[in-house]
């Protein structure tokens, strides 16, 4: 129930007394929201609440009184007594009108103050138990009462004079008011105050203080009332002067058009003074800008330069030079939205809140530019997101990929037609603040030819030390870019130009094990998934073993993009089939997975069961992940030639041609004469030719692969490798090891052989992966080959396969 909206006017009449009407013991309540009723006060109300409809028609199917109490709070659609006030106004329905639309409105009049003792009923509408508050009798001096009244009526008539509403029939109510309580309650009932200083009001039993307070609030009504009649009779005189000139102008145009000398130009040119006018440019770019504007008003308006010029003052009027958003950096609230947005990353989030408690207490801190760099899929772009989440900044995204044209960056200069300002421009443009988060994806997919280098020209844009006036080909102004947060991505760190690696902190993300993708699957994507089909989680349910089985059989990726596919691929064909009227549940589970996603697309590689000779099982990482290579070596009569197939790249046939220089100068200790390597022939192959491979990590697995060859020594299967090799078999550092061990645990591999160097990265491998397989240190090649071969009797330790079929 709710009472119109009134302004500070005394238009509530003074109804006749009702204080013989008998008062029963018990009533009907009805709630009130935003408006407390005092006695003998007259007003309309509209009731919507099914409860409170009932109430009053019962109240005037009786004796048409009901008892009018406020709300605490406003938005509680089914108050409770714990939601009311205990002192409210019994009040007589004067009229009641039913509404189309099912409400009622109804005239009531206050007649007694009184409060709440006891509910007696709850539904189907409110019933209580109540007892009279009479007002005290007033123990002062009558001169002292009648100075107030005097005063209130007073500073009354003042508040009603500035706002123009004063009138002889006002005057006469307030003067016939005789009675200090029905004063107060008159003006009261008038003032725009809080329902709790209402309430408070209601509540005061003592007639001489509620007057006292209503004089209080009047007081400060009459400061607030004085000054808004001195700001609205500044207005009126600024209107009266603006409408003057306006009225001159228009003279002054009709003049113009009947001489023929006026055109749109004018008021065109006008806009754009009133605008550089209106921004905080920096004095170069405002002269600048106000040169092109006195060029634009002396040129022909047909004149090709015309559209040029005009379009460059677009540019410079449409940058936000002194727009930004203002930082809210909470470093546990921006915890709370990492942990919100992403699973695991502990060491990436660790660095991102460490960056942003840095700008917390130093804004004006010049920070190193953060690059994510990982395989696709990992949620390197929704990290900038987050950051922007947690800065309350705007998000600004570009990609670099294929990028070849410096002018994508700095922009085109204004000779060339068409031309326009760079990528960087344009999104500060779009996204109208100048302190955004800005990510730049795929940094280490730039190009260069002849049309010059954006990789350099973005040295300018992520120096902290220089792009405070970054300048662009075709604003030709100096524009600060040192209050954006820019982030960089890219999927490798290595082709990334080294000035530009250089001023960013490079931030690996690794990819994601089978268990922290179901653990992702289960907590994000799946929930995802439904809800952006249109689903509801009551209607399909999958366990965690087909999660997992969707995992290892139907995505093979470091990141979550193809997992996030397939299981969109589940939740469109149950949306069909709930869409057609089949309500389901729906339980996914490994024998019906096939239903939905068809056969496997990725069967495990197969299992090695025996240890063969001359195939070493090695480890890739590519940008999608850790692989694993089974490198295969066969000899061969022949006149000592050493081929390499498997589609390699120089890095790698660099690796075999070390290795086999290492197997040479260590033929002795195998008993191989330095004359078998001419009349044999070498072939090492990489399977799976059809896809290039390179990398300096193959050297060790090639060189075991080539000596058990050599040797006919087998290979242990369950022993993985990787690591680059020198010509003294010295073991060097590898990277990705992450991706590699992952890889390699999906290969149902047991063991790795990993440069001891590497030692320092397994604190950076979960437990998780750590229990699952051994990762063993090695030194040296001597150490790979007594861990990697297994040694047969010693007949098979003396005597070489090569010795074996020269006899």
């Amino acid at each position: 129930m709710a009472n119109q909206d009134f302004e500070f006017e005394i238009e509530k009449i003074i109804g006749e007394s009702h204080k013989e009407l008998p008062i029963p013991p018990t009533l009907p309540l009805v709630p009130v929201r935003d408006t407390v009723i005092f006695a003998n006060m007259i007003l309309p109300l509209i009731v919507a609440r099914e409860g409170s409809i009932q109430a009053v028609e019962r109240a005037v199917a009786q004796d048409r009184l009901i008892f009018l109490v406020a709300q605490k709070d406003q938005t509680v659609e089914e108050p409770g007594p714990e939601d009311l006030y205990t002192v409210g106004s019994v009040g007589l329905v004067l009229r009641m009108m039913k509404l189309g639309d099912g409400r009622l409105k109804i005239l009531v009049q206050g007649i007694t103050r009184a409060r709440i003792m006891e509910f007696l009923e709850l539904r189907p509408w409110l019933r209580i138990r109540l007892e009279p508050v009479p007002d005290l009798t007033v123990g002062r001096p009558p001169v002292e009462i009648e100075a107030l009244m005097r005063n209130v009526r007073e500073q009354s008539e003042k508040i009603l004079s500035l706002k123009g509403l004063l009138s002889q029939d006002i005057i006469a109510i307030l003067n016939s008011v005789e009675e200090p309580g029905l004063l107060a309650d008159l003006v009261a009932s008038n003032l725009r105050l809080r329902i709790e200083e209402f309430q408070t009001l209601l509540e005061q039993v003592d007639p001489f203080e509620r007057l006292q307070k209503v004089n209080e609030h009047l007081g400060k009504e009459v400061e607030v009332s004085t000054v808004q009649a001195r700001i609205q009779s500044e207005a009126k005189e600024e209107m009266s002067r603006n409408q003057r000139d306006y009225y001159l102008r228009e003279q002054l145009r009709a003049i113009r058009r009947e001489l023929g000398e006026f055109d749109e130009r004018s008021q065109e040119l006008a806009e754009y003074k009133a605008q550089i006018d209106g921004l905080h440019l920096p004095p170069e770019a405002k002269e600048e800008a106000l040169k092109q504007v006195s060029r634009l008003e002396q040129m022909h308006p047909d004149s090709a330069e015309t559209s040029i010029v005009r379009t460059y003052l677009d540019w410079i009027v449409g940058l936000p030079w002194d727009k930004k958003t203002k930082d809210k950096i909470e470093v546990k609230t921006a915890e709370r939205i990492l942990n919100e947005d992403h699973y695991d990353l502990t060491k990436v989030k660790e660095r991102i809140l460490e960056y942003l408690s840095v700008r917390k207490l130093n804004p004006r801190m010049k920070g190193p530019i953060l690059c994510f760099v990982g395989p696709p899929g990992v949620g390197k772009t929704s990290l900038g997101r987050s950051i922007a989440r947690a800065l309350w900044r705007k998000f600004l995204r570009i990609s670099l990929g294929g990028v070849r044209d410096e002018a994508e960056i700095r922009g085109h200069r204004r000779t060339y037609i068409g031309a326009l300002p760079g990528r960087i421009l344009q999104g500060l443009k779009q996204v109208g603040v100048n302190n955004p988060v800005f990510m730049m994806d795929e940094i280490d997919k730039l190009g260069a030819d002849y049309r010059g280098n954006p990789g350099a020209a973005l040295l300018e844009v992520l120096d902290p030390e220089q792009n405070f006036s970054f300048s662009d080909h075709y604003l030709s102004l100096p524009f600060d870019l040192s209050a954006v947060m820019f982030i960089t991505t890219a999927n490798l760190g290595d082709p990334i130009p080294s000035a530009l690696r250089d001023r960013m902190e490079i931030i690996e993300i690794s990819g994601y094990s089978a268990e922290e993708k179901l653990e992702i699957a289960r907590v994000y994507l799946w929930p995802r998934q439904i809800r952006e089909n249109g689903l509801k989680p009551e209607q399909l349910s999958i366990n965690r073993e087909t999660l997992l089985k969707i995992i290892n059989e139907y995505t093979e990726e470091a990141g979550l993009r193809g997992l996030e596919k397939e299981i969109g691929t589940i939740c469109r064909k149950i949306a069909r089939k709930v869409a057609e009227g089949n309500k389901g549940p729906f339980k996914i589970t490994r024998n019906n997975l096939h239903r939905f996603l068809g056969a496997p697309t990725y069967l495990p590689d197969e299992i090695r069961k025996v240890h063969e000779v001359g195939v070493a099982t090695g480890l890739a990482w590519t940008s999608t992940g850790g692989e694993v290579l089974y490198i295969e070596t066969t000899v061969m009569k022949g006149k000592g030639n050493f081929l390499l197939t498997g589609q390699l790249g120089e890095v790698m046939k660099e690796s075999g041609q070390a290795a086999l220089s290492y197997a040479r100068s260590r033929s002795r200790k195998y008993h191989l004469k330095e004359t078998d390597f001419d009349q044999w022939d070498i072939h090492v192959h990489v399977p799976a030719g059809a896809i290039p491979k390179d990398g300096p990590s193959a050297g060790i697995t090639m060189a075991v692969s080539l000596l058990s060859a050599l040797t006919g020594i087998p290979v242990n299967k369950d022993i993985a490798l990787t690591g680059e090799i020198t010509l003294r078999g010295k073991i060097l550092p590898i990277g990705g090891l992450k991706e590699k061990t992952l890889a390699a645990i999906r290969a149902k591999i047991k063991t790795i052989l990993i440069p001891e160097q590497n030692q320092k990265d397994l604190e950076e491998l979960p437990r998780s992966i750590r229990r699952r397989i051994q990762l063993i240190p090695v030194r040296d090649m001597d150490q790979v080959l007594e861990q990697a071969l297994i040694r047969s009797p010693s007949k098979a330790r003396q005597k070489s396969a090569v010795r074996k079929g020269r006899k």
